[in-house]
């Protein structure tokens, strides 16, 4: 019995009869879909942020090797996920779209392209850089692969929650790229991007719910109600604004940033304030569309001030 005999799951569609069992021959596109690009710019985006503010110097040729190994890594995550959930992905409207449930990609071949690129972005990151952004990076791809994908996602409302974690370290993989540590002003990069994801990810999952509930999922919305969302939601909104600050404090960014997280952080929290009151999925929404535009301005803020010499 092979590997990927071994791994798959009763449902998984290449075994039960999905239409997706017999695939046709896969195009470079279907292979770059594994790696959810959307998500990886993000990824590498705030590693890159990361990588900037540490102190010390790396070498351009390294600094990019770094980052491409973060990109391949994140790339890797996102075709693991896509093998182990195309029965998921199947059920909803948002995902079915994807290679594997839709035949395009098999199972199988979504998995050892996934273990590939998580072998050869650790390694490479390894041997080129330092042993320690690599076992971060190892890290990262084992959490978001195993411990969200296989363990949490099925299993538990906070899944978003504690799985978060595998999309918060790239600023630390980046840090440590250049200084070979994991250090405090790293951390709290990383704990902004923890605590943004729930409410990020909340937001969508209200107006999704129905399509969670039928895909067997427990997101929260779907075990304890949009109204208890709601409030994690609010409260989740308040405690990133004011972590939002926290990088200011540490000493990692200047005024130009702490004035756009307390302008941003205010409407953060005012969306969340009129996501509980209106009850809408366009508010939803909203809130989830601004969530990213947040998230990517604080961190572009970090980078201009670091760059310009104002932090």
């Amino acid at each position: 019995m092979s590997l990927v005999d071994t791994l798959r799951k009763p449902d998984d569609p290449v075994v039960a009869g999905h239409p997706g069992a017999s695939p046709v021959d896969a195009q470079a596109a279907d292979y770059i879909a594994l790696l959810k690009p959307r998500v990886m710019s993000l990824v590498v985006f705030t590693g890159l942020v990361g990588l900037v503010l540490a102190p010390g110097n790396l070498h351009p040729v390294l600094a990019l090797t770094a980052l491409l190994c973060i990109a391949i890594g994140a790339g890797a995550s996102g075709a693991l996920n896509m093998w182990y959930d195309a029965d998921i992905d199947a059920r909803m409207a948002r995902t079915s779209g994807r290679p594997v449930p839709q035949g395009r990609v098999s199972a199988g071949d979504a998995l050892g392209f996934g273990l590939f690129l998580s072998a050869a972005s650790v390694l490479v990151m390894g041997l080129a850089v330092n042993l320690v952004a690599a076992a971060l990076l190892g890290f990262t791809i084992f959490f978001y692969a195993v411990v969200y994908t296989i363990w949490l996602k099925r299993r538990t409302p906070q899944n978003i929650v504690i799985g978060g974690l595998a999309g918060a370290l790239p600023p630390v993989i980046g840090w440590a790229a250049v200084t070979g540590t994991v250090a405090p002003e790293s951390l709290v990069l990383c704990t902004l991007i923890f605590l943004w994801t729930p409410p990020h990810f909340w937001a969508l999952a209200l107006v999704k719910a129905g399509e969670y509930e039928r895909a067997g999922v427990p997101m929260l919305p779907v075990v304890a109600g949009p109204e208890a969302t709601r409030r994690q939601i609010l409260a989740y909104s308040v405690v990133v604004a004011l972590w939002g600050l926290a990088p200011v404090a540490c000493g990692l960014a200047g005024l130009l940033y702490g004035a756009a997280a307390v302008v941003l952080g205010l409407a953060f929290v005012v969306l969340a304030v009129r996501l509980y009151r209106r009850r809408d999925d366009r508010t939803a929404m909203q809130l989830f569309a601004f969530s990213i535009v947040y998230l990517f301005l604080l961190f572009s803020l970090l980078l201009i001030e670091r760059v310009a010499g104002w932090a």
